[in-house]
């Protein structure tokens, strides 16, 4: 008969009372999260099944994250439950007596000190989804940070958060035109500079590389190729004194921009051999800082970055600064986000791959 189903085959599209009732067994873990990305690039905001992380600063906290939550890192992070270029966030307490959230960020690799597209992602989703009461156009939101304290406002339309702007941590340049050698490519040159962590900067051109998205397994292998370069003749040192902050994040590519009004096309390999879909926040920040440097950007001038697949971010410098003795600058970064999912996951302590696992 028309509409009938053969028998045995399930109807996907209405469960049965034993599919809504089914609960996991109480000795499994269960972590909720909500998905996000900005301008591509994913983040899991983890909402619950974490408990408290102490620490009184943020990269205390982070240090207690690498040593009591790595397993957790890596099963939400890692396959099955997420891939190789998968990126979070954890929401903490604040360590300041007027932030409104600290936030923890992971990866494939470990914890990082802040990330642009991440605070971007997390906004959209704390004020969309209820996690902040504050945020009303206009309304400063301050996140606490392993890097820092960030500032971000959100820009309605309506009651959808249409995009969020951050005034980042002091962003400035450590190493400028320095070089380095590169295998068969010979001298490289590269500048070092942070935006909440620290990359070497690359012109993709001198090396023949195309910025394209069908060139990226040649550019996450010339990423960590120059990032470990680089590592080994360079001294990586935060002017701040403190060690957990001195290490390469990772390269950034710059090419030429696209049409319509784009500065400049930049492409980022961090931690493990990830390859950002953004332009990279904290990567803009760091650039914003290197063209100052140079008198290519002035104070208050917007500039448009896009990313490898022709996502966009803005930056400009809102003010110079002067951070532990060096010069620096406040760059706001623009861009926005989509909420993709909301998630349950379940580790069953059975599982032989309960940890997840990761190809690259």
């Amino acid at each position: 008969m028309p509409g009938e189903r053969p028998a045995g085959q399930v109807d996907a599209s209405a469960p049965t009372g034993k599919d809504r009732s089914w609960q996991s067994p109480r000795h499994w873990r269960a972590i909720n999260s909500i998905d996000a990305h900005a301008a591509g690039e994913p983040l899991r905001v983890i909402t619950g099944g974490l408990g408290d992380i102490p620490g009184d600063t943020m990269l205390e906290k982070r240090r207690y994250a690498g040593r009591h939550l790595d397993h957790i890192r890596r099963a939400l992070m890692w396959e099955p439950r997420g891939h190789a270029d998968m990126y979070g966030c954890i929401p903490t307490a604040p360590v300041t007596e007027d932030g409104h959230v600290g936030l923890l960020f992971l990866h494939n690799e470990g914890f990082s000190t802040m990330c642009g597209h991440g605070v971007i992602a997390f906004v959209k989703v704390a004020l969309e989804c209820g996690l902040l009461e504050t945020g009303g156009e206009g309304e400063t939101i301050r996140l606490d940070t392993p890097a820092g304290r960030v500032v971000a406002k959100a820009r309605y339309r309506g009651a959808r958060v249409a995009s969020v702007s951050f005034r980042n941590v002091p962003s400035f340049v450590l190493h400028e035109d320095s070089e380095v050698h590169l295998g068969s490519v010979g001298r490289v040159k590269y500048s070092v500079a942070f935006g909440g962590a620290f990359y070497a900067f690359v012109e993709a051109a001198q090396i023949g590389l195309e910025l394209l998205p069908g060139s990226f397994r040649s550019i996450i292998e010339s990423g960590e190729q120059i990032k470990r370069a680089v590592e080994s003749e360079v001294a990586i040192r935060h002017p701040a004194g403190d060690p957990d902050l001195d290490f390469l994040y990772g390269t950034i590519f710059v090419g030429p921009g696209g049409k319509d009004g784009v500065h400049s096309r930049q492409v980022c390999v961090f931690a493990q051999g990830e390859l950002d879909r953004s332009p990279t926040g904290t990567g803009v920040s760091a650039r914003a800082a290197l063209l100052h440097s140079v008198g290519k950007l002035p104070v208050g001038e917007s500039i448009t970055i896009e990313s490898l697949i022709g996502t966009r971010f803005e930056v400009r410098i809102a003010e110079l600064c002067t951070f532990h003795g060096r010069d620096g600058v406040i760059p706001e970064v623009s861009g926005s986000a989509s909420i993709t999912g909301r998630h349950q996951f379940l580790i069953d302590p059975e599982d032989p791959l309960a940890e997840g696992f990761l190809l690259r």
